[in-house]
């Protein structure tokens, strides 16, 4: 069956991950649309890279810092980067491709959201990022669109979601209200929400957060599809994010925080759902692992 492969990867710097062997990776992976986040360079440093594939690129405002990209085989029909509030600066951090998947049309999104940090401005502007996503997802995800949000989304939805979630119930990343967005991206449609999914149940006290969605005028499900959740089931992992200090890769001690989020319709094209993890510590090109899924019409 014909298929469109879509992966998505935190490149932690294009520059660096190119030098590094990205493309001993890219060259296999035989993908039709790349979605990359935290490119932190130029466009003329896209196009040294990727000579032949058609690029779009939003830096972020500060110089090395952020930045999303698409790169495709063929080139998109339209593109956008307008997202949230006028005063908000999220340049670098979302980034809409439109493409033809069949005849049906389909939008694929970069997304870098911040990492945020708890108690701090920091997290303040994440919130900001998370309100204009639901805003901005219920939208795409109207009258059975096409549309996939991928990226670094630096959220884990759930304990399944980072080995050590129990060290981090206070940290960013995985704090309950960010975790409760989440609830609502991929809560059942028009349905109400509250909480977090599969807490209350011997966790600890943190995760029974009862609170709804914290954005404001948000309550009810969006019905997007966590394609990575659906191919795996109740699985710990697989992670995407590991840091490169200590011997968090080789003990697996990450965290799955890079997601192809699909609208229902899109979702049930889903197949073959992997994370290139990387074969050995010395062979990363990166801190993060690319994403990949086919896309069949």
């Amino acid at each position: 069956m014909p298929h469109l492969r879509i992966a998505s990867v935190n490149v932690n710097g294009i520059r660096a991950a190119v030098r590094n062997g990205m493309h001993g990776w890219l060259n296999a992976a035989d993908v039709d649309i790349l979605t990359l986040q935290e490119v932190r360079a130029q466009d003329e440093h896209l196009e040294d890279a990727f000579p032949g594939w058609h690029r779009l690129h939003d830096a972020a405002t500060a110089k090395g810092r952020a930045g999303v990209a698409v790169l495709s085989r063929v080139p998109a029909q339209a593109s956008r980067t307008a997202f949230g509030p006028e005063e908000f600066d999220s340049a670098g951090r979302w980034l809409e491709a439109d493409f033809d998947l069949d005849g049906a049309p389909l939008t694929v999104v970069s997304a870098y959201v911040h990492s945020g940090e708890a108690d701090t401005p920091k997290q303040l502007e994440k919130w900001k990022f998370l309100d204009a996503m639901g805003e901005r997802m219920a939208q795409l995800g109207a009258d059975g669109a096409l549309a996939l949000v991928t990226g670094d989304l630096n959220v884990g939805h759930r304990p399944l979601d980072i080995l050590n979630w129990k060290g981090n119930v206070k940290k960013a990343g995985f704090l309950a209200r960010e975790r409760a967005y989440f609830d609502r991206f991929l809560g059942a449609a028009g349905e109400p929400v509250h909480g977090q999914e599969g807490t209350g149940r011997g966790m600890v006290g943190q995760l029974s957060d009862t609170r709804p969605y914290a954005a404001e005028g948000g309550g009810t499900g969006l019905g997007w599809v966590d394609v990575g959740r659906a191919a795996h089931g109740e699985v710990a992992g697989p992670y995407t994010w590991w840091s490169m200090r200590g011997q968090a890769f080789d003990n697996d001690s990450g965290w799955r925080i890079d997601y192809h989020l699909a609208t229902p319709a899109l979702a049930l094209r889903a197949a073959g759902y992997q994370v290139a993890r990387a074969a050995s510590y010395a062979q990363r090109w990166s801190d993060h692992a690319p994403v990949i899924v086919d896309y069949t019409y």
